[in-house]
């Protein structure tokens, strides 16, 4: 009986909030049509903001026990990546809650493919990355570089894929290419009890979740040899204190090189 009970609350929750995603799709439309008119910036904000709106409905619902900390740590304006751990496919849901701010993610080409999903990702300044074609990757990477020096923030999930309840992952080498080339401030965001929301048991399990903002990282003026293993190592170590453990390794032994992508 109490497993039945278990199922029928999980999808009243997520009915509306699909349902939400699906009633601002003429929102998104307008958005569209009004950013290739020139007025990208304002329409960035808007879509925004119903973004923020939809992600705050959906905690509400899901009626999780949230500690947030640290948005003070949070530049205005200006270039900046955000980089953050990624345990659960609700980590998404925090971030446009409480990022403050417009955000891009980095997202495999797969998500391209799912219907609302896309549009979502796109109208809310993400990029599509194909891992497997390194002409087209190269590319994808340079407009997220060029996006964060014409003062905008991307979100960046170093670990390459989400944890499940695994802790702190090493990062892939070259994972933070996107704030090194451009030159801008990182904001390390740590992340606790995502997975237990929904994930772990694909279940609604309304437990405590921890959202930390980190103070501001800056990448301008590294060395080579900063930007390719210090910055990793001091940005994972904020990360994993904040999580209230140890950092362990700070870099996967992989051959990979570009930045890590959203896994849902």
């Amino acid at each position: 009986m109490r497993k039945a009970l278990v199922f029928m609350q999980t999808v009243l929750i997520f009915v509306p909030v699909v349902g939400a995603m699906i009633v601002l799709i003429p929102l998104g439309f307008m958005v569209f049509v009004l950013s290739i008119a020139g007025l990208q910036k304002p329409m960035s904000m808007l879509m925004y903001r119903a973004a923020q709106g939809w992600a705050h409905f959906m905690l509400f619902c899901t009626g999780c026990k949230l500690s947030v900390s640290g948005r003070e740590n949070i530049p205005k304006k200006g270039g900046l990546c955000f980089v953050s751990n990624h345990g659960s496919i609700f980590d998404i849901v925090l971030h446009l809650a409480y990022a403050g701010r417009p955000i891009g993610f980095i997202a495999k080409k797969e998500l391209a493919y799912i219907p609302l999903l896309n549009m979502w990702i796109y109208l809310l300044g993400g990029l599509f990355l194909n891992r497997g074609n390194m002409r087209s990757a190269v590319r994808t990477i340079n407009k997220g570089i060029k996006r964060i020096k014409d003062g905008r923030a991307m979100i960046i999930f170093p670990e390459g894929r989400r944890s499940r309840g695994q802790g702190l992952l090493p990062f892939h080498p070259g994972s933070l290419r996107l704030a090194t080339e451009a030159e801008a401030p990182i904001v390390p965001i740590a992340l606790a009890g995502s997975y237990d929301v929904f994930e772990r048991y694909y279940r609604l399990n309304p437990g405590p979740v921890k959202v930390v903002f980190g103070k501001v990282i800056p990448t301008a003026g590294l060395s080579g040899d900063e930007k390719k293993r210090v910055l990793a190592d001091r940005v994972r170590n904020v990360i994993a204190e904040a999580l209230g453990g140890a950092a362990g390794p700070a870099l996967e032994e992989t051959a990979e090189t570009f930045p890590a992508v959203q896994d849902p």
